[in-house]
């Protein structure tokens, strides 16, 4: 079957845009991709902005479908649960899911690395230092500036914008008609830390979790790295006291640590340099639509990017690009039918990860230090032991249960947040907690 449009042009060789020339390159179409960076897989990584990305069942079934899964999950480290550190340093450990259910600690670069390699094998072009300047969503034409300034016009069958929470092919979009456009920053910005491997490669805190210190109005996190290492990162008001502000001199870098990341500060011997030499870095919420014209989409972080505080931001990304290629088995290759039903299927999941992302952060930095919060995931934890298809806590809907959409997730978290609440209400409920009719509770859900 000959394809309709033939020539695609992917702005952004990042996850998403990687990902995806990888299925399109599979149907038989040509395939160019267009960075702005140098190629990463010639150059080494600068520190500072690599936050570990937490891949789960919705990335790994796209990694699946391409044949690229059994690969990352080689270097992947799977977090079983939550490790809370509070300020004595004392541990409380908080699982994902059920026995067997976990997430994965990947490095993004490697993964972007393997995807980029596994592209080039099927046909894909790269062109790396490559400036968009214009999108011409008429004509389909794409301008590019290279790194010798030399502006080159291309045209294309589709132009498809994967280049990230702030696209150059988005800002061609905002200058049309009726284009609804918003980003939020939080208050809070975001800096790299490290924990190096011990004697012999070995890991100084446990491997097999996603590491967290709540501190009420920010928190630091710590995934695990195969060599050993943690890659921490310090979520933390850009302004206040306590801020990054408030933090100039070597002193108050140390002294804060010191007294609030007590059993962890003696692990970072690099801890005033990566402190000094990483970016300070914020973090925003994109929402926009349409996120087509004509022929030209956005997807993935262009379209929908989100804080990642319920590490979905690739998985988000990888599932656009899954459903996208579900889409066009469905209409045979028919973009123009394809194009509007996937923003109209995929923008509603979208607005309800990004909320879900922005809700987690107040869970994860004020609420699991909580004891309140603590007894109602207990209980919630023993209504998914009992009845396993009625009551599916909300982390376990989107991050293990890939068949459930976003927008259902939420939807449904909503229900329990309200039954929850009424609950946690009962006198005496931590004494009696074992006793409760969980029954009763279930079926308040169809209620």
């Amino acid at each position: 079957m000959i394809n309709p449009y033939q020539r695609i042009a992917m702005v952004g060789a990042g996850l998403v845009g990687s990902l995806l020339s990888i299925y399109l390159a599979k149907r038989g179409y040509k395939i160019s991709v267009f960075e702005r960076r140098s190629d990463m897989r010639k150059q080494a990584i600068g520190g500072g902005r690599s936050i570990n990305l937490a891949l789960s069942n919705r990335g790994i079934r796209a990694l699946e479908e391409i044949g690229l899964a059994d690969v990352i999950k080689q270097t992947a480290v799977p977090m079983h649960g939550r490790a809370m550190h509070d300020l004595q340093g004392k541990l409380t450990f908080q699982p994902y899911g059920k026995q067997g259910q976990f997430i994965n600690s990947v490095s993004r670069s490697g993964l972007n690395k393997a995807l980029m390699i596994e592209a080039e094998k099927l046909g894909v072009e790269f062109f790396f230092e490559q400036r968009v300047e214009t999108v011409n969503l008429i004509s389909t034409i794409l301008t590019t500036v290279d790194s010798q300034l030399s502006v080159v016009d291309r045209c294309f069958d589709i132009i498809i914008g994967s280049d990230g929470a702030f696209s150059a092919v988005r800002s061609a979009l905002q200058f049309t008609d009726r284009f609804a456009y918003a980003q939020d920053y939080i208050d809070h910005g975001y800096k790299e830390l490290h924990i190096p491997a011990g004697k012999e490669g070995t890991f100084q805190l446990e491997k097999n979790a996603l590491h967290i210190w709540p501190r009420e109005s920010f928190m630091m996190i710590a995934l695990p790295n195969p060599d050993g290492s943690f890659t921490c990162t310090l979520f933390f008001p850009f302004e206040g006291n306590p801020s990054f502000g408030k933090l100039k001199t070597d002193h108050e870098i140390t002294d804060f640590f010191h007294k609030v990341f007590p059993d962890v500060k003696a692990l970072m011997p690099e801890l005033l340099s990566d402190f000094r030499q990483n970016p300070t870095s914020s973090l925003v919420t994109v929402k926009c639509f349409p996120w087509v014209r004509n022929k030209t989409l956005l997807i993935g972080d262009a379209a929908h990017a989100i804080v990642p505080f319920f590490g979905q931001g690739m998985n988000a990304g990888f599932e656009d690009c899954r459903i996208l290629n579900q889409l066009l088995d469905k209409h045979g290759d028919d973009w123009g039918t394809m194009l509007p039903e996937f923003q109209n299927l995929r923008k509603p999941d979208a607005d309800a990860i990004a909320q879900l992302a922005l809700d987690n952060f107040i869970e994860m930095r004020d609420l699991v230090a909580d004891a309140d919060f603590l007894l109602r995931k207990k209980i919630e934890a023993k209504l998914y032991e009992l009845f396993p298809d009625k009551w599916i806590p909300l982390y376990s809907m989107v991050t293990f249960h890939d068949h459930i959409r976003y927008s259902e997730a939420y939807s449904t978290g909503q229900k329990h947040k309200k039954i929850m609440d009424e609950v946690m209400k009962m006198p005496e409920i931590e004494s009696v907690w074992q006793t409760l009719d969980f029954k009763k509770i279930t079926e308040k859900l169809s209620a």
